[in-house]
């Protein structure tokens, strides 16, 4: 942030808050105390009417306010994700004013800003429940979310490096982006992928050097992401299951899993997991990779098809003798 937005900023910040103390600011802005305390004189020389006391803090003479600030799409697009979310989420103690404070949103925002927040609103799906429960997917792990969001809402073609969960090395994709998901703890691109000629979904947290470019593709008329979700949800079962892993394993067990992990409880220097699979023989087969740092606890199906790789594995090794 560079110093004009900062001072612009730090009125905004100090506007929303009847005292703030420089302290604060400094973490808030990240920046040095003794560069707000020059901030704050140049915003007094400019006019603007800063009252303070050493040691109490700052604020702003009560009848000054700054004019309303015009969100940018990308900041009108992340309240209204935000705001579906918080209507999934929250009761209707919440989502109710929610709901009522996106329309206020819409309603002042420039006709073209409100085409793109439309459009991303209606190819944005926020799945409430989702086997394995509700977990957050983390912010530091979702780089791309924001540029594929862009991609989704201007009809632009995408171009990333992926690597899925069961290829060793990434591939370089050109996509056509219909919509954003939010399921089993993580976002979702949905995508016309150029390369497999057919609709495919991308965990945004395996994306890697990503370009939104200029090229746009049509809009695809007969395509419907709820009815494609719908009938995406409608081929697949989920199993449930539930292993346990060693510490040391669980950072890549998570960056590997399509399956949201919920711990259950400690112990031996790991956790107990349940989880929701597509597929046991894929499970078992995953879990014996992780070798003695994971083990299938529940069902006994699964516990037996671990057995029977181990044991298929082990013979390989044993000796004329032994056999």
């Amino acid at each position: 942030m560079n110093r004009t937005d900062r001072l612009v900023a730090m009125v905004m910040h100090l506007q929303g808050r009847r005292l703030v103390r420089a302290e604060d600011m400094a973490v808030h802005f990240e920046v040095s105390v003794r560069t707000i305390y020059r901030d704050i004189a140049a915003l007094a020389e400019a006019g603007v009417p800063i009252s303070g006391e050493a040691g109490v803090g700052y604020s702003l003479v009560k009848s000054y306010h700054l004019p309303p600030v015009m969100l940018t799409a990308e900041e009108a697009a992340a309240l209204a994700v935000g705001g579906e979310m918080v209507r999934q989420f929250t009761d209707a103690s919440v989502s109710g004013p929610m709901g009522a404070a996106l329309d206020k949103l819409r309603a002042v925002l420039p006709r073209d800003r409100q085409e793109h927040v439309e459009r991303l609103i209606r190819q944005t799906v926020v799945r409430g429940w989702t086997p394995g429960g509700n977990a957050v997917a983390d912010p530091a792990a979702q780089p791309w979310l924001a540029a594929v969001q862009r991609g989704v809402a201007q009809r632009r073609v995408i171009r990333f490096s992926y690597r899925a969960r069961d290829k060793a090395a990434a591939e370089v994709r050109d996509v056509e982006p219909l919509g954003v998901v939010f399921y089993s703890g993580a976002w979702y691109l949905v995508a016309w992928c150029r390369l497999r000629a057919d609709f495919r979904h991308f965990r945004v947290d395996r994306i890697r050097q990503l370009e939104v470019r200029a090229e746009t593709f049509a809009a695809r008329p007969d395509f419907s992401l709820t009815r494609h979700l719908a009938e995406q949800h409608a081929r697949e079962a989920t199993f449930p299951a539930k292993v346990w892993l060693a510490g040391e394993a669980l950072a890549r067990a998570r960056a590997e899993s399509y399956a949201t992990l919920v711990e259950e409880g400690r112990r031996d220097g790991g956790a107990e997991y349940s989880l929701f699979t597509y597929s046991y023989d894929w499970l078992a087969r995953w879990l014996l990779s992780f070798g003695a740092e994971a083990e299938a606890l529940e069902p006994a199906e699964l516990r037996a098809q671990v057995r029977t790789l181990a044991e298929a594995v082990a013979g390989r090794y044993l000796s004329e003798v032994e056999r």
